[in-house]
């Protein structure tokens, strides 16, 4: 999954130099082959009716890891998906190219609260999936995840930060 609209891949699309280094120093996954190695940690999302449910998320920290996302997986395991944090706080939009399994994005605001989902994105679409207003993080978990648990907006969502 791509993160659509970031400063860096507008910057990176208009041949800014600053864009380039930066990417070259990180190691980049294979044309077309999912991005392995992301740094794993815990994270939960409390739900309204106060259940806890456990997670064990990568975390796409640099523009491009973020960049890279989920694309070209083909399967995501039960209780695991991948964390996209955003520091300073920004609006965050995100779209489905390569990407092969559909999947939930929830993106959380700066109060640790989701803010808005993103259901079921059709895979291979460029359609944009935008937060509604600045987001700390967005986290993608497996089609259908938010609604099997009863996600909502309002829910606490935690990891260590």
């Amino acid at each position: 999954m791509r993160r659509w609209a970031s400063a860096l891949a507008i910057l990176a699309l208009a041949g800014a130099a600053p864009a380039a280094p930066a990417l070259a120093r990180e190691t980049m996954p294979a044309a077309g082959k999912p991005q392995t190695g992301l740094r794993v940690i815990p994270l939960s999302i409390e739900t309204s009716g106060g259940k806890r449910h456990a997670y064990k998320v990568e975390v796409a920290a640099t523009p491009a890891q973020q960049a890279h996302g989920m694309m070209f997986r083909t399967k995501m395991p039960p209780g695991t998906g991948m964390l996209f944090p955003h520091d300073p706080p920004s609006p965050a939009s995100f779209w489905m190219e390569n990407t092969l399994i559909p999947l939930d994005l929830l993106f959380i605001g700066t109060d640790g609260r989701i803010r808005n989902i993103a259901a079921n994105a059709v895979p291979k679409s460029r359609a944009p999936l935008s937060s509604v207003g600045p987001v700390i993080a967005v986290l993608e978990l497996p089609g259908g995840e938010a609604e099997r648990i009863g996600a909502k907006p309002g829910d606490k969502v935690q990891w260590p930060r």
